[in-house]
């Protein structure tokens, strides 16, 4: 994007450069030519012929022409397309630059500056009248001056002038075309601007988005995890209060002892049980682990006791920069690897197993793998009743913060189980 943007830029500017060119070629080039052809003058006034009355004649109109020029510089500013003061300076200079190229015909450098700026001047209709009139003064001087002398002269004259024509209609139409070129290029350097900044625009309206579909992924992890939660404790807690409330009203109402002393127990074990379930729920929402660790030392530790509780050989891994990510993203990767750990010491009997955890732009990995018995992962094995959740419930978990979990497994080859979810830093 930056490249394409630079290039766009560097191209803007290469045609502004060459158009700032022209238009100061169109200010001040006439002064240059005027300069010419009094210097050329100045020089071959001997062998033309110029007397004092042609040189008063001469220098009037050079001044005039000066003034013109001068007022012209100013007026161009404002108008700078064919506009009436447009038409006015082109033939005022013309009708100068032909009464002094009949005095001396190297002021012919002068009248060539129709030849520049005839199409910037005049209005459609009158350019070719503008052109021809610019190509008389030229082919005059190219003749051997206004008049011709002799009817030789009169057939060269206008043999000049056709052949000025011409070049001049040749000259003109490549201008065009350069022009038409420029006119095209500056345009679709222009689009290419406005696309790129229109892309720019939505590159950074997609990472608003992206943004805002995390907050929203956590709100709804937030949301599903309460629902869950609360459906536990309606299930078990409650379900249990419930059922040790009724155990004591029995024993209330009972004046036999065995009987008061069996629904005493059954109230007690209903207690127990209910504790138990309440702890659990605990335990699931906020890992005890994360309280005083980073998330890689956590996983660490986890493993590093895992590796001694089952007897097999684990090894812990960091790859990337470890960054203190968001407590939901953290306490998501630690139980998915905890439930992993624990499907692989119940089922895939494994000599080796590695965790890896992987810091890359813009997300986490958390990459399990063990040399395990394996299993073929379109039979799922059937959800246990030890508290753990299984691929369904890691899987759960990642997708509740917009993330996704995989697994690659077969018989005899061993598990490697996948969770990336978004790189959320922990001050977002």
């Amino acid at each position: 994007m930056t490249t394409e943007t630079d290039r766009s830029s560097v191209a803007a500017q290469a045609a502004l450069t060459v158009e700032e060119r022209w238009a100061n070629f169109h200010r001040y080039g006439p002064f240059g030519l005027l300069a010419i052809g009094l210097v050329m003058s100045a020089a071959t006034s001997d062998v033309v012929g110029m007397d004092r009355t042609d040189w008063y004649v001469v220098g009037s109109l050079s001044f005039a022409a000066f003034l013109l020029q001068l007022w012209w510089v100013r007026a161009m500013r404002t108008r700078p397309g064919p506009s009436g003061a447009g038409i006015l300076n082109y033939w005022v200079r013309w009708a100068i630059s032909f009464v002094v190229a009949w005095i001396n015909p190297f002021f012919a450098f002068y009248g060539a500056c129709g030849y520049f700026d005839v199409e910037r001047l005049l209005p459609r209709r009158m350019v070719r009248p503008g052109l021809i009139a610019a190509v008389v003064v030229v082919a005059g001087s190219q003749s051997g001056g206004l008049p011709p002398k002799g009817s030789l002269g009169w057939v060269v004259f206008g043999g000049l002038v056709a052949v000025n024509v011409g070049l001049a209609g040749v000259m003109g139409h490549l201008n065009a075309k350069e022009s038409e070129r420029a006119r095209v290029q500056v345009e679709t350097i222009a689009e290419l601007e406005r696309t790129n900044k229109a892309l720019q625009d939505a590159m950074g309206e997609n990472a608003a988005l992206h943004t805002q579909l995390l907050v929203q992924a956590r709100e709804a992890g937030v949301a599903d995890e309460r629902r869950r939660l609360a459906a536990e404790i309606h299930d078990t807690i409650a379900q249990g209060l419930t059922g040790i409330i009724a155990q004591l009203q029995v024993v209330a109402g009972t004046a036999d002892p065995e009987q008061a002393r069996q629904h005493l127990d059954r109230a007690a074990d209903l207690a127990r049980h209910s504790l138990g379930e309440a702890r659990r729920s605990v335990h699931n929402l906020s890992p005890a682990a994360l309280e005083n660790a980073s998330l890689s030392e956590a996983l660490k530790k986890t493993v590093t006791e895992w590796s001694r509780r089952t007897g097999v050989r684990a090894e812990f891994t960091v790859t990337g920069t470890t960054e203190q990510l968001h407590d939901e993203i953290e306490a998501t990767l630690l139980r998915i690897a905890e439930e992993a750990l624990s499907n692989a010491a119940r089922h895939a009997h494994a000599g080796r197993l590695g965790v890896t955890l992987s810091y890359m732009a813009g997300e986490v990995t958390l990459d399990v793998r063990d040399d395990g018995r394996g299993f073929d992962p379109l039979e799922l094995p059937a959800r246990t009743g030890t508290g753990g959740f299984g691929l369904d419930g890691m899987r759960a978990r990642a997708e509740r913060i917009a993330g996704a979990l995989t697994v690659e497994s077969e018989p005899g080859g061993g598990t490697a189980v996948s969770a990336r979810v978004p790189l959320v830093r922990h001050d977002q």
